[in-house]
């Protein structure tokens, strides 16, 4: 018996399992989005490669851990209070919900919280499209009070999306109005152009605008609105099919830029 266990993590997005002796210390790591097995003791590479065995999948590359390319030590030396990776869905709401939380009772329903549960539920579907090169972030502050909903970073290209909660009403889009069930028209989608256009200048580079409207009960798109995708909930597993716009190298580096809170200050 070698004595070495394997443990599964999670590191920036991506899981991994850990070969660790008996007293804790790490001999190697499997990353399966990359295929590789990380040896820090060349030594015991047969060792590692037997225990990690029932949890290969195909072909590996075995080697010494790669050097971390400009985006990964751009992260290492991020502060904390200026990472904007581990924000929640709704991130915002939940904030301003934990400082005043309204009045215990009351006839309706406070529209914070059916704004915070659409995008709860729209940043779930996201979540869900991370890894294989792809990265979600939430509650993207921006000067003025304002903040893109969700950023997506992918193969696919960068989408700024903004969540309309609509839970049974029907949707009219005109552009650039959107009229919610009986209420009035707005021009949500002006406001909708504008968040990608800042973001494209935060970023310096090309950002798609993406209306969702979360639990419509019908979504009339009387013409196609000028640069926005109008997309259902459950139609967000489509951006990660969108490919071959950016290199994994270019997704790597956005990401690690985006989630910068101070880059976001200029716009």
């Amino acid at each position: 018996m070698s004595g070495l266990r394997v443990i599964p993590a999670r590191l920036h997005g991506r899981e991994r399992l850990y070969v660790c002796r008996a007293d804790g210390a790490d001999l190697a790591w499997y990353d399966r989005e990359t295929a590789r097995v990380s040896l820090l003791n060349a030594e015991r590479e047969a060792e590692v490669l037997d225990v990690l065995g029932p949890f290969l999948t195909g072909p590996v590359t075995v080697g010494p851990p790669p050097v971390p390319t400009p985006a990964e030590l751009a992260r290492l030396s991020l502060h904390p209070d200026d990472d904007l990776a581990p924000n929640r869905p709704g991130e915002a709401l939940l904030v301003a919900l934990d400082r005043d939380p309204g009045p215990a009772h009351r006839l309706r329903r406070d529209p914070r919280r059916r704004a915070l549960a659409a995008e709860e539920l729209t940043g779930r579907s996201l979540d869900r499209l991370d890894g294989a090169g792809r990265h979600t972030l939430h509650s993207v502050p921006l000067p003025g009070g304002d903040r893109i909903h969700h950023l997506v970073i992918g193969p696919g290209g960068v989408f700024a999306v903004h969540v309309l909660p609509a839970r049974g009403q029907r949707v009219r889009v005109d552009d650039p109005l959107v009229a919610l069930g009986r209420r009035a028209p707005v021009p949500l989608l002006d406001r909708v152009r504008a968040d990608a256009r800042r973001a494209c200048c935060a970023l310096t580079a090309e950002v798609r605008p993406v209306l969702v409207p979360v639990g419509a009960a019908d979504v009339d798109v009387t013409v196609a609105p000028r640069e926005v995708r109008v997309l259902a909930a459950g139609e967000l597993p489509g951006l990660a099919r969108w490919g071959g716009v950016l290199k994994p190298a270019d997704v790597e580096a956005l990401h690690a830029l985006a989630r910068d809170r101070t880059v976001w200050t200029r716009v």
